[in-house]
C-alpha cells in the first residue's frame, strides 16, 4: 500500500545521517559533534568521516556517546575512482562494519557502493547537483537506496544543494530509490548564517530508538525527508491522496514527467489532491511551510 509507513507501529525519530568531524576534514572532535546533536534534541545521526587514505580510512566509533532517548549509527562518505566528470565519488553508507576493508586502488564508485552493501550499510547516492553528477553516473551505482534530495551544507557553501531532478529521472527509469535530507555539516564557520548544521534531516519511524532498528527502517523506506515540517500522515482515499500536516502554506503531488498538482492556503494541517493522470507511475508529495521550508515524502508506485 502506497505511504504504509504512516500507518506502521512505532513512532518518528529525527536523525542526520551525514556529518564529519576531526577524524577527516570537520573543526569540531566527535565528542564534540555528538553533544551538538544530542542538545539539539535528535534522537540519532551517523558521524559520516570521509573513508579517504589521507585520513587513516576512519570509520568513526560514535558508540560510547550514546545515551538514554539518544542513539548513534556508525558509518561514513566513501569514495572511489572517477565519475564520468572526473570527480572522485561521494556515497554516503549508513551502518558499515568497522572491519569493512579500505578502498583499494582500482575499485570503482560503483563496486563500492556494491561493496559496503553487501556489508549490510544503507548507501545513499551524496549531493549529487554540488558535483555535477549525472543520470549516468547514478545509474551506475545500483545498490544505491537513496538520493539526498537536499543537503544543507551544500545549500549553504555552494547553493547545490539538489537531487530532485536526479532523483525523479532515476524514478522515471522503473528505479526505486528513497529521498534522504542531511546537513553534510563541517561546523567551520561559526557566523549564524553559515551554519551547515540542523539545516536537513530524515524522520523515522521505528518501534524502538534502537541503531538496528533505525538501520532497518531506513532500508525498508520507513521515513520521509525535513527541513522543518511534519508529515502526520499520507493516504489514498479513492481517487485522491490525503495529506496531514503540521502548517503548511502549500502541498505538491508530483509524478513522472510535468505531472503535478498543488493546493495551496494559510496554515493548512490537511490537504486532498486527486490523483487523476497519475496511476500506473509513481508518485511523491512535497509541503512547504510559510518560511519556505520543505518536507519531502518518499516515492510511492501507484
Amino acid at each position: 500500500m502506497p505511504f504504509a509507513v504512516f500507518d506502521k507501529p512505532g513512532r518518528f525519530l529525527r536523525g542526520n545521517l551525514h556529518t564529519h568531524s576531526t577524524r577527516s576534514d570537520g573543526a569540531l572532535a566527535p565528542e564534540e559533534v555528538s553533544r551538538r546533536y544530542k542538545a539539539m534534541g535528535y534522537d540519532f545521526y551517523c558521524l559520516s568521516d570521509h573513508f579517504l587514505k589521507d585520513y587513516g580510512f576512519p570509520i568513526t566509533d560514535t558508540r560510547e556517546h550514546r545515551a538514554e532517548g539518544f542513539t548513534t549509527l556508525i558509518g561514513a562518505e566513501i569514495h572511489a575512482g572517477l565519475t564520468s566528470q572526473d570527480e572522485i565519488w561521494h556515497i554516503l553508507a549508513v551502518g558499515l562494519p568497522f572491519d569493512f576493508a579500505p578502498t583499494a586502488d582500482d575499485e570503482t564508485g560503483p563496486a563500492l557502493a556494491r561493496r559496503a552493501a553487501e556489508a549490510g550499510a544503507f548507501v545513499a547516492i551524496a549531493h549529487p547537483q554540488w558535483y555535477g553528477l549525472t543520470l549516468a553516473d547514478a545509474e551506475a551505482l545500483d545498490a544505491a537506496h537513496a538520493v539526498e534530495i537536499y543537503n544543507h551544507g551544500c545549500a549553504v557553501h555552494s547553493d547545490r544543494p539538489d537531487g530532485t531532478a536526479l532523483l525523479d529521472a532515476l524514478l522515471s527509469t522503473g528505479r526505486h530509490a528513497t529521498a534522504i535530507a542531511t546537513d553534510d555539516a563541517h561546523f567551520k564557520d561559526t557566523a549564524e548564517e553559515n551554519a551547515d548544521a540542523f539545516g536537513g534531516w530524515v524522520m523515522v519511524k521505528a518501534e524502538e530508538n534502537a541503531p538496528d532498528a533505525i538501520l532497518a527502517a531506513l532500508k525498508a523506506g520507513d521515513f520521509y525527508a525535513s527541513q522543518g515540517p511534519e508529515l502526520r500522515h499520507v493516504a489514498v482515499d479513492g481517487d485522491d491522496i490525503v495529506i496531514r500536516s503540521s502548517a503548511v502554506e502549500k502541498v505538491i503531488l508530483l509524478g513522472p514527467g510535468a505531472r503535478s498538482r498543488v493546493v495551496s492556503g494559510h496554515a493548512m494541517t490537511e490537504a486532498r489532491l486527486s490523483l487523476a493522470g497519475f496511476s500506473g507511475g509513481w508518485i511523491r508529495i512535497v509541503a512547504v511551510d510559510a518560511a519556505g521550508r520543505r518536507a519531502w515524502s518518499n516515492p510511492a508506485r501507484l
